[in-house]
């Protein structure tokens, strides 16, 4: 539990103050009284994933940013600062994680068709709400969600930037995909298809660069493109490349021209190394890249972001479950299935990996089995927490502020009970979340 400490002299012109303090204390709430410094004493504490762990150290914090990492457990001097000491002596202390692809908008389930047309805008962005906030908890500070309604998921962005609601900082993409492509609508009736389709559906490389350009006009952070055929997408089309060549390089030179990054979902080798030859900076899924991807994988710096857990839950839905269509469970069992074998060739060749779920397919708050099933595939705890720390930072050009605990970052912080370098499954019980400075849990 925390330890809250008021520091002051014991000299007589400051006991009445410290009276005060103490009645307003019985007045007030802690969380309403917020600290000028907070003082954590780690057990054990991991500054820059990658490197090795220290023993009892403290980490100063002040205005939401680590100003010091100090030695020992360390009590403050200070007589005008509120100071609060937060007990973590027996733990396990670590960056906050980062999923670089997540959907906060919903979860795939078999109410998907009732709820889209139930479902105000207003419900959609309620819901996606509640589903940060899990996420949050579940000690991921950061997400890259790619893939929701725009005016919704950039409301929840910003919302939780300015502090009116809890959640992970949100990168939010805008997305642009070809007619009739994984990204476009499907599985409805024609009635319905042109009243869903987006306005960022395109065709042709002029059209695409007219897509790129409107999304990041209306607030995307990054650009999210499908250069291939989906696992989810209600139709028998495949998983091999839908996005033209001219149209892919299209999409990603405008995106690059006005300083923003682009993502890929991809699944067959054609689409992946399409998509890496036009300067696409990540693959999402990569679920068959071959040697040549590997390849381009390394000479271009970009990264794959695996999502092991949607390929194993759609594997298991499809097997336990009776909503999905026939064309989407053909692809879930062949896709999902193979997907694990591959990421072990991908990062045993020493290809960039970025931490991603794919969450929405799988449920918000388990982002943690991801780094399970990359354990399962052979990927070290070390360089687990890496892909979801100081990777997932420099994907998102924020390494200046995010990704390790060193002095001048955000104060994003976790906390286990047992080191995950020594059990991967430590991440799925985190015991205390900050960000920002802010605590979010503390049940350790």
């Amino acid at each position: 539990m925390p330890r809250f400490s008021y520091t002051a002299p014991i000299s007589a012109p400051f006991k009445f103050n410290r009276l005060l303090a103490f009645a307003a204390l019985s007045l007030t709430s802690f969380s309403a009284l917020a600290a000028d410094i907070t003082v954590i004493h780690a057990g054990e504490l991991l500054v820059i994933p990658g490197e090795k762990p220290l023993k009892r150290q403290s980490l100063i914090i002040e205005d939401g940013k680590i100003t010091a990492v100090k030695s020992g457990f360390i009590q403050s001097n200070s007589v005008s600062d509120k100071v609060e000491y937060i007990d973590l002596k027996n733990n396990f202390v670590l960056p906050g994680l980062m999923d670089m692809h997540v959907h906060l908008q919903g979860e795939l389930g078999p109410n998907n068709d009732s709820e889209a047309l139930r479902m105000s805008d207003a419900d959609v962005a309620m819901q996606s709400a509640y589903f940060a906030k899990k996420t949050l908890l579940a000690g991921f500070t950061t997400v890259r969600d790619l893939g929701a309604k725009p005016e919704q998921i950039y409301a929840l962005r910003d919302g939780i930037s300015k502090g009116w609601i809890d959640g992970p900082r949100v990168i939010a993409s805008g997305g642009v995909s070809v007619t009739g492509g994984h990204g476009d609508v499907d599985g409805k009736s024609p009635d319905l298809l042109d009243m869903y389709t987006s306005k960022t559906i395109c065709d042709g490389p002029y059209d695409c660069r007219r897509a790129t350009r409107r999304a990041i006009k209306f607030g995307a952070d990054v650009i999210k493109i499908t250069s291939t055929g989906g696992v989810l997408s209600d139709t028998n089309t495949g998983t091999g490349q839908q996005m033209a060549n001219d149209e892919l390089k299209e999409v990603i030179d405008a995106a690059h021209a006005l300083g923003r990054k682009v993502a890929s979902h991809a699944h067959a080798a054609e689409g992946v190394n399409a998509a890496l030859r036009a300067g696409v900076d990540s693959i999402e899924h990569g679920s068959y890249a071959n040697e040549e991807s590997i390849a381009l994988f390394k000479k271009n710096g970009a990264y794959l972001v695996p999502t092991l857990l949607a390929g194993d839950t759609v594997v298991q839905l499809a097997s336990s479950s009776d909503f999905m269509s026939e064309a989407i469970k053909s692809k879930a069992v062949r896709v999902g299935g193979d997907m694990l074998q591959n990421f072990t060739r991908a990062y045993q060749a020493g290809v960039n990996i970025a931490y991603g779920t794919d969450s929405g397919v799988s449920h918000h708050g388990d982002n943690a089995k991801e780094a399970v099933l990359m354990h399962q595939a052979g990927m070290s705890n070390s360089d687990i927490l890496v892909s979801a720390t100081v990777n997932g930072a420099d994907l998102i050009d924020m390494s200046d502020s995010l990704g390790t605990l060193e002095v001048g970052k955000q104060a994003d912080i976790i906390a286990t009970s047992i080191s995950p370098l020594n059990d991967i499954s430590a991440l799925l019980d985190v015991g205390f979340v900050m960000k920002g400075g802010k605590v979010y849990k503390q049940a350790l």
